[in-house]
């Protein structure tokens, strides 16, 4: 078996029978592509079938003088996944990472923005700008629903059930949830589609993506990055942000505000408790105030 052939079947496996997002399937690529990259360079020829633990251990190593220690945890956890396919497919009957040790990273607390600097964020916005209100109107729904930003590009015209207050998102996996959407969000979402939207021509396959850019294409993750960036310059905000703060943000003033975790959760598209219940080590006077508030000897 070829390493290009057992990979591209890994990434078969990975969508359908997984049904994984193509931001981890790419991940999971990347590291599988070091590795064959550190065959190469050390003239080590073997298969996905013949390589041994000692010589996976070797790149592992190997890998641990140039990436941080999350990354390395990441890439051992890839080789494993793609070892246990092999395994699955009767092509080995051992996993040559059973023994490695990924680095104990612990749990990293997700950067968060206040709600005086999230305002501050929206009003930098410049609104005489071509794109200064879909721009609003992005920030505005990512906050409002605590989408990741692959949820926002792919947002559908059809997802929007603003009658019943909801969206529906398609997640991680091509999971779907609905979530509640604060009618100041559908606002702006139906001035944006209705005044703004109107005038640019969707390009074949854009007909139903709500946000698009002056050609009439769906926005890139790189293109929201930007987006936030500048305004954080604008305002002079000293914390470093994305996309992703924003949906951090939700969730932790969500929480503050007397919000139940499984709520949240459900909104944030969470397989498991434990991912959402990093919102709690943010602030710890939730917890003060759960007692105070529920305990009966309060």
């Amino acid at each position: 078996m070829k390493w290009q052939n057992a990979i591209r079947d890994f990434q078969l496996f990975l969508k359908i029978e997984r049904g994984l997002s193509q931001n981890t399937i790419d991940s999971y690529s990347r590291d599988l592509e070091k590795l064959l990259i550190f065959l190469e360079q050390n003239e080590i020829n073997c298969s996905p079938i013949s390589i041994d633990k000692e010589t996976v251990q070797q790149f592992i190593y190997d890998v641990a003088k140039k990436v941080n220690p999350r990354s390395q945890a990441r890439i051992i956890s890839g080789l494993r996944s793609f070892f246990d396919y092999l395994i699955f497919e009767d092509y080995r009957k051992t996993n040559p990472t059973d023994l490695i040790e990924a680095p104990k990273i612990g749990r990293k607390l997700p950067d968060t923005l206040s709600e005086d600097e999230i305002n501050e964020l929206i009003s930098a916005i410049d609104l005489s700008h071509p794109q200064g209100e879909r721009n609003r109107t992005i920030l505005e729904t990512m906050y409002s629903c605590g989408l990741r930003v692959s949820e926002l590009i792919t947002l559908k015209i059809s997802d929007l059930f603003f009658e019943e207050g909801f969206i529906r998102v398609i997640g991680k996996g091509n999971k779907q949830r609905f979530v509640p959407i604060h009618y100041n969000a559908q606002k702006y979402i139906l001035f944006y589609i209705n005044d703004i939207r109107t005038h640019i021509a969707p390009q074949k396959g854009f007909e139903d993506t709500v946000f698009l850019n002056r050609r009439g294409k769906g926005l890139t993750r790189q293109m929201i990055f930007i987006i936030l960036k500048d305004l954080a310059i604008k305002i002079d905000l000293s914390k470093k942000i994305s996309p992703h703060t924003l949906r951090h943000s939700f969730a932790t003033h969500l929480l503050k505000n007397g919000a139940d975790l499984r709520a949240i959760q459900q909104m944030l598209g969470h397989e498991s408790i434990t991912t959402t219940e990093v919102y709690v080590h943010i602030d710890k006077s939730y917890l003060k105030e759960v007692v105070e508030t529920f305990h009966p000897r309060k």
